[in-house]
């Protein structure tokens, strides 16, 4: 059966996030669906990140295996015409090796998350960024932030349900900038690393938050990585604000 990647864009409001669930709506779900569409019986596909319900992607990853020789442009046409009116389109698609795995070939995944600070709650970002009413010290947690790059246990930043084997991952980037969105002014933290744990970038993200607001000192974020302790995290941010943008692979199948 020859296997195609898939990048895929979907607005994660409508989703319990991407993985199936019965009784419940999921991005997995629908590409799955449109996918029958095509062809019946087709295995599960996979994808390089579960994200949550909420979250949001612009390069998502997945892989399924198709019966027919498709062309990749066709197959992305399809596809799109059948995930109509869902907010899920597949931005690309490729034919790759059988032993591509969108989840176990990746080296890399980065993310993008989008905070709006104004008075006013927002009206065309509503869902997409987190919304916050008060200016943030944007050098403060750029100082917060370096702690946290490199090898790291993350115990404290990650969800106490999550299931990876070891909490010990290196964050090998975390960028905040500040820029003028469409909506007002925006912090944007750019997070990359082979992979994370279970809500670690909103984890940092709430934290950080704590941080530009004046009520942690970025030496308080240093002491809470260190203690190794739930406990110890600041607040978890909404998923509002997060998009999954891209996944690197050995021999990327899709620029950017």
């Amino acid at each position: 059966m020859p296997r195609y990647a898939l990048q895929i864009e979907y607005d994660g409001r409508p989703f319990c996030g991407w993985q199936a669930q019965l009784g419940q709506p999921s991005v997995q779900g629908a590409v799955e669906t449109a996918l029958a569409r095509l062809e019946p019986d087709l295995p599960r596909i996979a994808a390089a990140g579960r994200t949550d319900t909420g979250v949001h992607a612009t390069g998502q990853i997945a892989h399924c295996d198709m019966a027919r020789d498709w062309h990749a442009f066709r197959l992305m046409e399809a596809l799109n015409h059948h995930l109509r009116p869902l907010p899920v389109a597949v931005r690309a698609s490729a034919r790759v090796s059988d032993d591509f795995h969108a989840r176990f070939s990746a080296h890399e995944r980065r993310y993008l998350f989008r905070l709006l600070m104004r008075r006013a709650r927002p009206t065309f970002d509503a869902g997409r960024v987190w919304h916050v009413k008060h200016l943030l010290d944007i050098a403060a947690m750029r100082e917060a932030a370096a702690h946290l790059i490199g090898l790291h246990d993350f115990t404290t930043f990650r969800a106490s349900q999550c299931q990876a084997k070891s909490p010990v991952k290196t964050l090998d980037a975390l960028e905040i900038a500040q820029i003028e969105g469409l909506s007002g002014l925006e912090i944007q933290f750019r997070l990359r690393a082979r992979s994370f744990l279970h809500n670690q970038v909103r984890s940092i993200v709430g934290t950080l938050e704590r941080v530009g607001a004046g009520a942690w000192s970025p030496g308080d974020v240093k002491a809470a990585l260190e203690a190794r302790d739930r406990a110890a995290c600041g607040p978890v941010s909404p998923p509002d604000g997060l998009y999954l943008t891209g996944v690197g692979y050995p021999s990327c199948p899709f620029a950017g």
